[in-house]
């Protein structure tokens, strides 16, 4: 008889708490934050900055005339859904793939939301240095970049596995 390893679907459980911590972040960016009024965090470096984002990372295709739109959210999902199924099929003690792909599906799923009751992203983080401005992000995008890195380079530090 076959033995099954358990999979990492547990690890949804990270993509929950870093929806839930997105989805809280912005609700307090959307009840206390002026809109394009930057309020000092650390003077010198780092602003709440309310904002919106209709397009994808760096306002990639913002301007395109909406049709962007529901192309992000179709990608969003398609690339949550795919993740998912490869949690399935990871074994769960193996975070090096399990901890990133849990990141973006809960980042993913955040910008989602936005999208879907807002028509944009809302974005609240400014780090600047002197007259240098890095976009403004939110938790999700963090978890989104801190995951893609996660997989791209425990994927390409990865040693080959045994027969």
């Amino acid at each position: 008889m076959r033995r099954t390893t358990p999979n990492a679907l547990p690890w949804l459980l990270l993509s929950a708490v870093v929806f839930v911590l997105d989805q809280w972040t912005k609700a307090w960016v959307l009840a206390e934050l002026p809109e394009y009024t930057p309020i000092p965090v650390i003077e010198g470096f780092w602003n709440w900055y309310r904002t919106y984002n209709t397009g994808a990372a760096f306002s990639f295709l913002s301007d395109a005339g909406g049709w962007q739109h529901w192309f992000f959210i179709g990608l969003a999902l398609a690339i949550s859904g795919l993740l998912a199924y490869w949690l399935a099929r990871t074994r769960r003690g193996d975070w090096k793939t399990a901890l990133p792909f849990a990141l973006v599906i809960g980042g993913a799923l955040g910008n989602v939301v936005d999208r879907l009751r807002h028509g944009h992203v809302v974005d609240f983080v400014q780090w600047y240095w002197r007259d240098w401005y890095w976009p403004a992000f939110n938790v999700a995008d963090a978890a989104i970049v801190a995951g893609a890195v996660g997989i791209a380079l425990f994927g390409l530090f990865a040693r080959p596995g045994k027969p």
